[in-house]
């Protein structure tokens, strides 16, 4: 079973930046693609950005030019770098990485940003 553990959450004002940290462990095998989702209150889940092992990555189009992923494949890191952040990221961002066809989940850390 894979655990997925997300750090780096917080508050900042309009404009400023964060990282989102997500490590992932229990996997008995590489893991392939991982990603950060989001979802604000009474919104649906979104995507936000996905990276695929060997850097190939997607980013959503509300976030295209302000957020950046990378990744550590040794460690099955991700990081998430936000900037030039806006009242509508704020969120619960998750972490994401599918394994043998199921999708495991962190349990997330919130977003919030304030003028």
């Amino acid at each position: 079973q894979v655990q997925l553990v997300e750090s780096g959450g917080g508050s900042v004002q309009v404009g400023g930046s964060l990282t989102l940290t997500c490590a992932a462990s229990g996997s008995i095998e590489p893991l392939r693609d991982m990603g950060w989702f989001r979802q604000a209150p009474g919104k649906n889940r979104e995507m936000v950005a996905l990276v695929s092992r060997g850097g190939g990555y997607n980013l959503g189009n509300s976030v295209r030019g302000r957020f950046s992923i990378t990744r550590d494949d040794a460690k099955d890191t991700i990081y998430l770098q936000m900037t030039s952040l806006r009242h509508e990221d704020t969120a619960m961002y998750y972490c994401w990485a599918p394994l043998s066809g199921r999708e495991n989940w962190g349990q997330g850390t919130q977003v919030t940003v304030s003028s």
